[in-house]
């Protein structure tokens, strides 16, 4: 491991998105970036899917062998409001990260400007503007109804004065394999953006810090029934779900597995820490997951970087 800066303030940003609108997610995405930047944030982390928003609870008229008409206008307009990357409002976000002088991780619906599949993709932008993507290797459950399976872009670390930061979206983190390669890139910063407010993912984000001996940022967000668009075709499904359908629950988690911030419910807040990046070297004395810990005669992972 290389040397790293000591103090890494963080502003990791638990929001509600503005569901189906680009323009007004990424126009509140754009204010919240403000406002951590006047705190002297160093990196700036938003949840899964900010822009547009994860709709959770629709299922787009989809059945099995089914569609239906009014499910694919609520596809299509989820697919309208997704961001490519490199046009305009994407390029904006790049221009926030020079404006802040910090490293930004948003979460985003990205539309292939190629063959218009749809990714559930977080991008990192740094101080000089420069980003890179991550798509989600492989959607959980229904989801694979809207998103593609990640086809580039697997394993994508960015150095940073703090160490090489990463990511792994939602439950991406639950595949053994892939926390193995990030681990074997040194990773000392693990962004998890995601819409887990369980229980049993606090459990598993205080394991992963514990394994990898990193700090875990858990990036959750606010999702309220009424956040929905009222003229959605799907509310059917959409009048079932509860009214504060996402709870949050965002915190950072230490390399020793202890709450560096508690976890948020039920609130939006953008929640502040100074990072003692030294824990993340130190704590390797007892536990190298990838060094001295590991027995590379015995296993291996081999890694399609893609």
């Amino acid at each position: 491991m290389k040397d790293i800066k000591q103090n890494c303030r963080v502003a990791l940003v638990q929001a509600e998105p503005v569901m189906f609108d680009k323009d007004a997610s990424l126009e509140k995405a754009l204010a919240l970036v403000r406002n951590a930047a006047s705190e002297n944030a160093n990196l700036i982390v938003f949840p899964e899917l900010f822009i547009p928003g994860y709709p959770i609870g629709m299922n787009f008229g989809f059945s099995m062998g089914k569609r239906s008409e009014s499910g694919r206008l609520d596809w299509k307009r989820y697919y309208d409001a997704s961001l490519i990357s490199g046009a305009p409002e994407f390029l904006a976000l790049a221009a926030a990260a020079r404006e802040a002088g910090a490293y930004i991780s948003m979460g985003f619906s990205e539309r292939d400007s190629v063959s218009g599949t749809l990714y559930n993709s977080n991008a990192v932008f740094e101080p000089d503007g420069s980003w890179k993507v991550h798509r989600k290797l492989k959607p959980t459950g229904s989801e694979r109804l809207v998103w593609g399976d990640g086809n580039r872009d697997y394993f994508p670390i960015t150095q940073t004065p703090w160490g090489p930061l990463g990511s792994l979206i939602c439950w991406e983190s639950y595949m053994p394999l892939a926390r193995v390669a990030l681990y074997q890139k040194g990773i000392t910063l693990y962004i998890s953006p995601n819409t887990n407010d369980n229980p049993e993912w606090q459990a598993t984000i205080q394991h992963i810090a514990i394994e990898g001996k990193c700090f875990f940022i858990n990036a959750d967000m606010i999702v309220r029934r009424s956040s929905y668009p009222a003229d959605l075709h799907e509310w059917d499904a959409i009048g079932k779900l509860p009214e504060m359908v996402c709870r949050g629950g965002s915190c950072i988690i230490d390399p020793f597995g202890h709450y560096v911030t508690e976890p948020v419910w039920d609130e939006e807040k953008i929640i502040y820490a100074d990072l003692d990046m030294q824990l993340a070297a130190s704590c390797r004395m007892e536990h190298d997951v990838i060094g001295h810990y590991a027995r590379p005669d015995v296993l291996q992972l081999i890694v399609n970087e893609g």
